[in-house]
């Protein structure tokens, strides 16, 4: 395999950058790229438990996926990019990439649908991160923590998580994932919060200037300038502060008090002001209430940026049905608050004005003791974590293939000037 990546590497060296190819150059670099990936495939099907365990030392040790990468590609710089080969691209716009990710994405998958490997990577990435415990001092004893892009309030026993990237409609890229996981973790770790709330705060965005907006989906932007990456983001978001918000956060074990329990799971409440559109509607999906203003409207547009929408193409259809699903992500279909449908997918629609007393409805509503264990059986029947970590692991190839597909990169250089 060693032999076959540096045959790979001298083909791509002898060619011009990935842009600028012409037709046939193109066809060269694909041919021999396939070559290698049907090889690491091969080996990934056979050894990836092998692999995995040595990364880990036999699974006594936790890495999330970033860390793991990092691992192998130290460890097997055949099988994955090395450190040096994802900082070259990371400088690059989308367009002139060699799609090293894809390398990910195999190495991924086999990881994540391996029966043995993948449940500890699942695990692994249910930890509370580094920046959260560091917070949690300072928020556990002022109820306030700014992280930059998302602002955390505990008021009466609920955490309020306002999403504030005013400029570009609470659109995601690495900086909100990163904060909006330290926000999540932060609110499950903090033992006087009950509930947790999340909504959009106002905009600058000439468009929706002083309006409230939940959120614009995946920063189109940041994917035209190379800025959204397999990893840090797109697996990071799913497999960290989302699922998070189905299963917790995952407890230390201590042996101190943890006996009954993996992790801490809370109640979520989502309040839905202007539009829910891309990966905010796919927010929508994990949220125990979900409240929408009159004039708001849901919106997944997969088709439209030609990526693949998450993991809600495993759980919308559990809301709706699947005809509605295929409308929605693979035609497009809009759909208002008012709607008879949007009842499938919001649990009360409120005038614009009513959208605070509202919540703290919703947040009394939850704070119940039994509801914590409620939600834990109802996510455990609704969402088994053995078919979500299948579907992740297939996700995680196929996300990796969507981003470097011709009309993807065609797709965001045109919409480059701003979010979904």
């Amino acid at each position: 395999m060693a032999d076959t990546t540096r045959q790979v590497e001298k083909v791509l060296l002898s060619l011009p950058s990935p842009g600028a190819r012409s037709p046939e150059q193109r066809a060269e670099a694909a041919a021999a790229k396939d070559t290698a990936r049907a090889l690491r495939t091969r080996f990934l099907d056979a050894h990836a438990d092998a692999v995995y365990d040595g990364l880990t030392d036999g699974r006594t040790r936790s890495l999330k996926i970033a860390e793991l990468v990092e691992a192998a590609a130290a460890a097997f710089p055949a099988l994955v990019p090395t450190a040096a080969q994802l900082a070259s691209e990371r400088s690059r716009p989308q367009a002139d990439k060699e799609g090293h990710e894809i390398d990910q994405g195999i190495f991924l998958r086999a990881v994540l649908g391996s029966p043995s490997a993948g449940p500890h990577l699942m695990d692994a990435m249910l930890r509370p991160t580094p920046r959260a415990l560091r917070l949690l001092p300072e928020f556990t004893r002022t109820g306030v923590v700014d992280t930059g892009s998302v602002r955390l309030e505990r008021r009466d026993g609920a955490a309020h998580l306002t999403m504030c990237r005013d400029d570009c409609l609470n659109a995601e890229d690495d900086r909100q994932v990163d904060d909006m996981e330290t926000a999540v973790d932060l609110a499950l770790l903090d033992p006087q919060v009950r509930v947790g709330v999340l909504r959009g705060g106002e905009m600058t965005h000439p468009r929706y200037r002083g309006k409230r907006v939940f959120s614009a989906g995946i920063n189109l932007k940041s994917l035209h300038a190379g800025g959204i990456s397999l990893v840090g983001f797109l697996l990071r978001r799913e497999l960290g502060y989302i699922h998070k918000l189905v299963r917790g956060v995952l407890s230390e074990d201590d042996g101190t008090g943890t006996w009954h329990t993996r992790g801490t799971e809370k109640p979520w409440v989502a309040a839905v002001d202007t539009f829910a559109i891309g990966g905010g509607m796919q927010l929508l999906l994990v949220f125990d209430h979900v409240l929408a203003a009159s004039d708001a409207y849901l919106s997944l547009p997969a088709a439209r940026e030609g990526i693949v929408p998450g993991a809600g193409n495993f759980r919308l259809g559990r809301h709706t049905g699947p005809r509605i699903s295929r409308q929605v992500i693979l035609q497009g279909r809009r759909i208002w608050a008012t709607e008879p449908d949007a009842r499938l997918l919001v649990d009360e629609v409120v005038e614009p004005g009513d959208m605070d007393s509202a919540v703290e409805r919703a947040v009394e509503r939850l704070s119940a003791p039994a509801v914590p264990a409620n939600r834990t059986m109802l996510n455990l029947a609704e969402e088994p974590p053995e078919e979500f970590r299948r579907y992740m692991a297939e996700f995680a190839l196929q996300q990796a293939l969507r981003l470097y597909g011709e009309d993807v990169i065609q797709k965001v250089g045109r919409f480059g000037g701003g979010a979904s």
